[in-house]
């Protein structure tokens, strides 16, 4: 298994709305992937506090690598992908992308 997580530094003044707006656009295309599963969001509520501004972020479980590339190519995912480039403080740079092997 592959997850895929993402971590976002946005813009001060990006209303909760908008990122939720992305978030929901996202689980949708999630939903319509199959090997695509597990779409978690939001805002960390973590007591270390050691974000460093990266605040809020998704994880996403796939099967495989190629579960994983069926998503990224996908037309609406890279949509909504340039909202949370034009989201994010400083673009791509508030963006971290990390994508592991899960042992199952």
């Amino acid at each position: 298994m592959i997850r895929h997580i993402v971590l976002t530094r946005l813009k001060p003044d990006v209303q909760e709305t908008a990122i939720a707006a992305v978030y929901a656009g996202l689980s949708a295309v999630v939903a319509c992937h199959p090997g695509a599963r597990n779409f978690c969001a939001g805002r960390s509520a973590s007591p270390e506090q050691m974000e460093r501004g990266y605040g809020h972020g998704f994880t996403i479980d796939f099967d495989d690598w190629a579960a994983l590339d069926a998503y990224a190519q996908d037309p609406e995912h890279r949509a909504l992908g340039a909202q949370l480039v034009a989201l994010a403080q400083d673009g791509l740079d508030g963006l971290i992308v990390l994508d592991i092997e899960v042992p199952q």
